[in-house]
């Protein structure tokens, strides 16, 4: 036991007394090469200081209201975003105008939005970027009736009956009240502000003539629009004239039968006007979160619909926001490779670690690298300093000594010796040391002699 016991203390001293010389040779070094340890911790410094931040755990996403087309694909994005590890919360509203609003209020939480071409003001889009259109937006318009070929070219009749065009905000009634002006038509109180559900309701019960809504194909407010036989719905025979006035509007081609070959509806080829609908982001969006948003709506919205081709979306088609740089990457290069075989998280942490690693390799290498020479330099310098002082004190007590200045003397050999000793030296300048010490003795018995050739000097 009592030899077990001493094993122990041995280590334990052992250690201690690594680590104590450890410590006191990094001190020792630090005190050699502050600076270069300095320039090395401004530079990483400064990496540190551009290095992105982690991205946020929680995000939110301005959809629609709950039972609307964007809410539907809202909460698609959020299990696509619970699969990375990311909490995606969808905040409702009443249409894209109030998701354009939260986004630009940068009091609101609201990061991220789905907006329609076209409801944007060009002079409000600072501070947002663009991830791109992910779907068409068709602007329909479903009324009730005989079918009638020439529904849209005479829409002036539908005014002189109750439509509904939207509630106030909408992209529905944005776009419908624009079409409307073209034609030369002002709102009349004819145009009822019903919501959507309220509008479709109202049609089927004929307390309305006609309704207009945007939505995409796959809304299930449209496929149960386009399911119902006592509807008919308008082709827009002069949709290149449209598109020609609005520049964000293009025009999609319905076949004769496109929608039912059963009950051959539309009955003839019809024109639909159609918008898009962008992701926008705050242009603050980590761009992380902005990469996963785009990962997301390849994976969702790249599947294709009626009409849209597969992979078409997502894809920048609506330039009133600027795009945005991750969009940009991606849409030109995909993904980073590391997010093709890795889980976001892990791939994102690789990404910031390489922006400290980088910086290391390029910056801070070299520098740790200088630091053996460097020091061995300062000491160079240090020990070449302790000699010129040895140089001139050995001139002063060969030249000029005097017996009341032995002491003197003797004290600054002491002092200029214990400053030697105190120094660590590495092995490569051991000779240059202990040629010192020697030479500090050899002075040392100059002052000796010196002292004893002046006492003798006093006798004779």
């Amino acid at each position: 036991m009592k030899k077990i016991t001493t094993e122990l203390k041995e280590h334990f001293i052992a250690i201690y007394e690594t680590v104590r010389d450890e410590i006191a040779s990094w001190l020792q070094i630090a005190r050699d090469a502050w600076p270069l340890l300095l320039l090395l911790g401004m530079g990483l410094g400064g990496a540190l200081w551009f290095a992105k931040p982690a991205p946020p755990d929680h995000v939110y996403l301005a959809a629609s209201d709950p039972g609307g087309e964007f809410y539907a694909m809202g909460k698609q994005y959020v299990e696509f975003f619970r699969e990375q590890g990311v909490t995606l919360e969808l905040v409702p509203s009443h249409g894209g105008k109030q998701n354009f609003d939260f986004l630009k209020n940068k009091q609101d939480p609201v990061q991220a939005a789905f907006v329609q071409s076209g409801i944007v003001p060009v002079d409000e889009t600072a501070g947002l970027l663009s991830l791109g259109s992910i779907n068409y937006q068709p602007l329909w318009f479903f009324y009730r009736g005989t079918d009638d070929q020439e529904a849209e070219e005479k829409i002036g009749k539908f005014l002189s009956r109750k439509i509904s065009i939207g509630p106030e905000g909408s992209s529905t009634r944005i776009q419908a009240l624009r079409i409307l002006a073209l034609n030369g038509f002002q709102p009349t109180p004819n145009m009822l502000a019903l919501s959507h559900d309220e509008a479709i309701a109202a049609l089927r019960r004929g307390d309305i003539d006609g309704m207009f809504i945007v939505h995409g194909i796959n809304s299930r407010r449209i496929q149960d629009l386009l399911h119902d036989t006592k509807l008919r719905l308008a082709s827009f025979i002069r949709a290149q004239a449209y598109a020609r006035q609005m520049d964000y509007i293009s025009v999609l081609e319905v076949p004769m039968g496109g929608f039912d070959l059963a009950r051959n509806f539309p009955p003839r080829d019809t024109q639909l006007l159609t918008t898009t609908a962008s992701l926008l982001v705050d242009s603050e969006l980590h761009p992380a979160i902005q990469m996963l948003f785009l990962q997301a709506a390849t994976a969702i919205n790249g599947r294709g619909d009626y009409f849209a081709r597969i992979k078409e979306f997502p894809a920048y088609r609506d330039a009133t926001v600027p795009e945005s740089p991750v969009a940009m990457r991606y849409h030109k290069s995909g993904p980073p490779f590391l997010m093709h075989y890795l889980p976001f998280w892990i791939a994102e942490f690789i990404d910031r670690l390489a922006v400290l690693i980088l910086p290391l390799v390029a910056f801070a290498y070299p520098i740790l690298s200088k630091i053996p020479g460097y020091r061995l330099n300062r000491l160079r310098a240090r020990l070449a300093k302790s000699y010129g002082e040895l140089k001139f004190l050995e001139a002063d007590i060969v030249n000029h000594y005097k017996s009341e200045a032995h002491e003197e003397y003797r004290q600054r050999l002491g002092d200029l010796e214990l400053n030697v000793v105190a120094t660590r030296i590495p092995l490569s300048l051991t000779e240059y040391y202990f040629g010192l010490r020697t030479h500090i003795d050899y002075v040392r018995d100059k002052l000796m002699q010196s002292r004893k050739a002046v006492s003798e000097a006093a006798k004779s």
